[in-house]
């Protein structure tokens, strides 16, 4: 009989949870689609539906002890480009324990993913194809047109994962968005998620995963000029929040509690 580790047992559990967890999301999500798309084109209700499925995967699996660091601001009140540093796939279950809705930026290759990408296209994400120019243009279309509704849309500025964990570096997309549209950008910082979902391995790793919200910026009066200094400006306040939750420490108890009522209740 082969020698099946408790690291292996309790993979194949979390990836059946993910897997049951994301079917009964699916149809929950379908069914409040339907009903609320003729008073919601923001599909609010659609995309919150699913951030929520990430929500209780993270919490069910046995790995990951994920939770929000320091206040959680209400939701944007205006359009807002929200941005982060990128350590992990597991970062999106992380960040959808704040409590409002986005419209998430993500390569092609994921809404391919049976159920998953069925999911994210009902929820309004944007799929964009990496290096393909015509892509990224009719993506950045779709990102205005939700800001447009006072939708904020969420974006990773380096573009990949970092695979030290060291900021990579900013991509200008975000920032033109935000000063074209005249939208706000709020920085958001993350940590803890790298050994999450160790590259090239199927095994969950202990991850103790954090995020923390930053306060939003102005783009009034911006140019397209103005992009480099805003990129500037954006990442070093990134920076400045990876700081603060390297000296929080772990992610206590009660703001995990915290972190998963204000989901569980908040409106996007």
């Amino acid at each position: 009989m082969p020698d099946i580790s408790m690291t292996a047992l309790l993979s194949i559990w979390a990836w059946v949870e993910i897997a049951l967890v994301a079917l009964v999301g699916f149809v929950v999500q379908a069914v409040l689609f339907v009903v609320c798309l003729p008073f919601d084109p923001g599909r609010r209700v659609a995309g919150r539906a699913f951030r929520l499925v990430g929500v209780v995967a993270a919490r069910l699996n046995p790995f990951w002890r994920f939770g929000v660091v320091g206040a959680v601001p209400p939701r944007p009140g205006r359009p807002t480009v929200v941005v982060s540093n990128h350590e992990s796939n597991a970062d999106p279950f992380l960040i959808s324990f704040l409590p409002w809705e986005m419209k998430w930026l993500g390569k092609a290759s994921l809404f391919r993913i049976p159920v998953a990408g069925w999911m994210m296209r009902t929820a309004g994400d944007i799929p964009v194809e990496r290096g393909d120019s015509d892509s990224a243009k009719e993506a950045m279309g779709a990102c205005a047109r939700w800001l447009g509704l006072g939708v904020p849309v969420m974006l990773f500025p380096e573009g990949t994962r970092s695979k030290d964990g060291q900021l990579l570096p900013f991509k200008d997309g975000a920032f033109r968005l935000a000063i074209e549209t005249g939208a706000d950008i709020l920085p958001l910082a993350v940590a803890g998620t790298g050994t999450a979902l160790p590259k090239h391995s199927w095994k969950f790793g202990r991850a103790e995963g954090r995020v923390t919200v930053g306060s939003p910026l102005s783009t009034s009066g911006m140019s397209l000029e103005d992009v480099e200094p805003l990129k500037a400006r954006v990442r070093a306040e990134i920076e400045s929040l990876r700081l603060r939750l390297a000296s929080a420490g772990a992610v206590t108890p009660s703001s995990r509690r915290t972190a998963g009522s204000s989901a569980g209740t908040g409106r996007g």
